[in-house]
């Protein structure tokens, strides 16, 4: 009989990154930018961009696939797929759909959940309360973009983004280990802070809104710096006090990758030493939804983390959404 309660941990990971890569120098080729000015203020040196032949689903199945492999599972094991993305391959179906087709993991259910540069965050939640209360065991959470095929490459904005998809395992675990606390929020109020104005109910595809570039992803950056510095520390500091934890509990912070000056500026603001700060925009950018598990599969296998670690994790994103969450590692 399944307890109707129970500890949720991470029981694998695994992540992909297509194999093209554009370099800062080679977008200012093409683009009206400063290499020096995006790794000053963004942190990032290149991204990874996927091929004309490759959606987000495909980013996402390779992840899945070695999530699955990393938690000694098969994908027969799989009770349920959450895929988080804001690109998905189609308005319909989803591309958890999608992706249970290409891994053949028939023994699941699958759905979608967009919440944008926050959709792991919300996908790991959502997968906590079905495996707390006992209804599923083993459920795949993947976060995965491809905005490469949605920004505008006349725009300067289209430098934050890259491409690249990350997956994890979760399953139920002992009561010294696994998730703490979640936190989720949204505000709506900022809604139109990082939109695709086109292509959707409220402004269908027409000739004009193609020839107005509406259907391409547009972005107010000093919104998303000021809301984020704001936010993030006030995220994070409820869930410490959540679980009476105090910032010094924490080993490491696996954030969400907005830029380098929005995670700098929450460290100082939370008083988190730097070097608990995990990274990696300088090789892939703001991947969006894939940005957080692909961080976890890096810091992961590279046997960074204990058993009992405390990690916190945390994300901003389109919507306003953000939220943040405490894991002890096992």
């Amino acid at each position: 009989m399944k307890q109707l309660v129970r500890n949720v941990k991470i029981l694998g990971t695994g992540s992909y990154v297509p194999e093209t890569i554009y370099t800062n120098e080679y977008l200012e080729t093409i683009i009206d930018t400063n290499s020096s000015w995006i790794f000053e203020n963004l942190g990032i040196k290149e991204r990874r961009i996927a091929s004309p032949n490759q959606c987000t689903s495909d980013l996402a199945s390779k992840a899945a696939l070695k999530a699955i492999e990393n938690a000694g599972l098969t994908k027969d094991d799989i009770d349920l797929i959450i895929v988080a993305t804001a690109t998905p391959d189609r308005l319909a179906p989803s591309t958890a759909a999608i992706v249970q087709d290409k891994i053949e993991a028939y023994n699941s259910v699958a759905f979608d959940i967009s919440a944008v540069c926050s959709g792991f965050l919300y996908g790991m939640s959502v997968a906590s309360q079905y495996i707390a209360s006992g209804v599923y065991d083993n459920v795949l959470v993947i976060g995965a973009d491809t905005f490469s095929k949605i920004v505008d490459w006349k725009r300067r904005d289209a430098v934050f983004f890259g491409d690249g998809a990350g997956a994890a395992i979760f399953t139920h675990g002992n009561v010294n280990e696994g998730f703490l606390a979640f936190r989720l929020y949204t505000d709506g109020r900022g809604k139109f802070n990082y939109t695709i104005p086109a292509g959707g109910s409220e402004m269908p595809a027409t000739e004009e809104t193609i020839a107005k570039r509406l259907h391409f992803f547009q972005m107010n950056g000093r919104a998303v710096y000021e809301t984020g510095t704001k936010v993030l520390p006030e995220a994070i500091n409820q869930v410490l006090q959540d679980t009476g934890l105090t910032i010094s509990d924490i080993d490491y912070l696996i954030p969400h990758q907005p830029s380098i000056k929005i995670l700098q500026k929450t460290a100082e603001i939370i008083g988190l030493p730097w070097k608990k700060v995990m990274t990696n925009m300088d090789k892939y950018a703001n991947t969006s939804g894939g940005t957080i598990p692909i961080l976890l599969d890096e810091v992961n296998r590279s046997n960074k983390l204990k058993k009992g670690n405390t990690i916190l994790f945390a994300a901003v994103g389109s919507g306003w959404t953000y939220g943040a969450s405490i894991l002890r590692w096992s």
